[in-house]
């Protein structure tokens, strides 16, 4: 099984950044797509980016040109970095990875983050 552990999250003013992290870890996984979702009050859980193994990237149209997703499959953590931060970005965001056995690619699994608040003010 899988543990993820998220970082990064606090308070900054609009147009500031943050960086975002998540570290997956266990024993004999492999890991497919990761991303970041967010939730913000009163609104439904939305993908914000995502990117695939080999590299490839999708991102939420609010977000284009200001959020960019990587990942490093050494450390098995993907990050989100967000600049220029708008107050309604302020949300939770949750780290989420699709992952399967080493030495069993027969299932595969998502697991999800614990969350990691987001608040963009003044």
């Amino acid at each position: 099984q899988v543990q993820l552990a998220e970082s990064g999250g606090g308070l900054v003013q609009p147009g500031g950044s943050l960086r975002l992290s998540c570290a997956a870890s266990g024993s004999n996984l492999m890991f497919n797509d990761m991303g970041w979702y967010r939730q913000a009050p009163g609104k439904e859980r939305e993908l914000v980016a995502a990117i695939t193994s080999d590299g490839s990237t999708k991102y939420a149209d609010s977000v284009k040109g200001r959020f960019a997703v990587s990942r490093d499959n050494a450390k098995n953590t993907v990050y989100l970095q967000m600049k220029n931060l708008k107050p309604e970005d302020t949300a939770v965001y949750y780290c989420k990875v699709d992952w399967y056995y080493s030495d069993y690619d027969g299932l595969d699994f998502g697991a999800w983050g614990q969350g990691t608040q987001v608040t963009v003010s003044s």
